[in-house]
């Protein structure tokens, strides 16, 4: 069966697959909000902060350039269903250990960092595999309907975790994880049949170093991708105080109450989903560049008025707005990704945008988060919303990246 023909089942075959990837992003995001909360709250440290990211951050870099590789010599949806099956034996491992009583402080930072290496494996494989499922015309709404189910995981899960923190153990949540990642991972496996991509199915004839080289020279000599991935490596650095450090912003500055910490997350959360929701139904513009600009030109003036907003309900209300503008970023560049590149480049695509995003948001963080023990957080996020409208003003005036926004159909006109 070709994949053509296969796609005339893509809406079982999407559902099937978004709601596998729903269900492990919520046990995911219980044990990450329940660990980030517990290292916030406990030491109230902008050098632990740090710390905490780098963990979750490093490994997937460091890992990306051989995930990348495999997510096009190897069938996709096996590589999601190992990256989720070792997350799930680590997290049984260490809530074993703590039940055990070994419950050391420095356990949470492994958990994070076999997190990140699951991550690295599974992000370039989810990015290149949508395509395989998905007709090119319909990628934006289903990418915006994955948002908008992320967001809504996201907004449950904070509530959850700061309920189960408060009346059980961080044991329960661990336990929880590993439920939904083998419901998750049965999905895939007895559901959900995907064709193998041509590159996958033919004979490999290069080693893994050669290929991750021709991805790098695919980008070199892409006409929009050079310039496109230098963009995001520079923004991730300025999104690091907003991203990280908002949580420490808030515990300092309004109070160190979990209802705080869940509110903000809520309140992103609700803008997620907000947001997935409008560009899932909207599309965005038609040139997806102008898209992406409209969305970072928010997330800029809400970096800055998170600086310097004095009352807790605006500052929410801020958040909420920032979080309609992630999903109103994300989706087009996902999706201008997903329909110029080769599909036989896929995964090595997706796996260097993951190295880039994951090497500068510590990058940040390692300038930053020691910053916010000397400097106030609020001077930060000031500081970095204007340049992030700086940035963004270069970012549509790129004549390169405005070609390369236009649709398919648009191009050949």
């Amino acid at each position: 069966m070709t994949i053509t023909e296969e796609k005339k089942n893509w809406k079982r075959d999407i559902i099937l697959f978004l709601s596998s990837q729903t269900i492990s992003l919520f046990g995911s995001a219980l044990v990450q909000y329940a660990i980030m909360w517990y290292v916030t709250l406990s030491t109230k440290s902008g050098l632990m902060m740090t710390l905490f990211i780098v963990c979750g951050f490093i490994p997937t870099f460091l890992l990306s350039p051989f995930a990348g590789v495999w997510a096009d010599r190897f069938n996709r949806k096996y590589l999601i269903m190992i990256a989720d099956s070792m997350i799930a034996l680590v997290t049984l491992l260490l809530a074993i250990l703590f039940l055990s009583g070994y419950d050391e402080p420095w356990l949470m930072f492994v958990i994070c960092a076999v997190r990140a290496l699951g991550a690295g494996i599974q992000t370039p494989a989810v990015g290149a595999i949508l395509p395989q499922i998905v007709p090119e015309d319909k990628l934006t709404k289903v990418n915006g309907i994955n948002g908008t189910l992320q967001a809504l995981m996201m907004f449950v899960a904070p509530i959850l975790s700061a309920t189960l923190l408060t009346m059980a153990t961080i044991e329960v949540i661990f336990f929880i994880d590993v439920i939904t990642a083998v419901v998750a991972i049965s999905t895939l496996f007895f559901f959900l049949r995907i064709p193998l991509h041509q590159k996958a199915s033919d004979q490999q004839t290069t080693s893994y170093m050669d290929d991750f080289k021709q991805g790098l020279a695919y980008i070199k000599n892409h006409s929009f991708l050079k310039t496109f991935f230098s963009f995001f490596a520079i923004f991730f650095v300025l999104m690091a105080p907003a991203a990280f450090l908002t949580p420490l912003q808030v515990t300092r500055s309004f109070g160190d109450d979990y209802w705080r910490l869940t509110a903000i997350e809520i309140a992103f959360s609700v803008g997620m989903m907000a947001g997935g929701a409008v560009i899932a139904s909207w599309g965005g513009f038609r040139n997806k560049i102008y898209t992406m600009t409209f969305a970072n030109l928010i997330m800029g003036v809400c970096t800055l008025l998170l600086g310097v907003i004095p009352v807790f309900w605006i500052y929410l209300f801020v958040m909420a707005v920032f979080g309609v503008a992630m999903p109103m970023a994300n989706t087009p560049t996902t999706v201008m990704l997903q329909e110029k590149v080769d599909p036989n480049y896929m995964g090595r695509i997706f796996g260097v945008f993951g190295m880039i995003s994951t090497s500068m948001m510590p990058i940040g963080m390692l300038i930053f988060g020691p910053l916010a023990d000397v400097i106030a957080i609020e001077w930060l996020l000031v500081g970095t919303g204007l340049l992030i409208l700086v940035l963004t003003m270069f970012f549509v005036g790129n004549k390169r990246l405005l070609e390369a926004g236009k649709s398919v159909l648009q191009a050949e006109q």
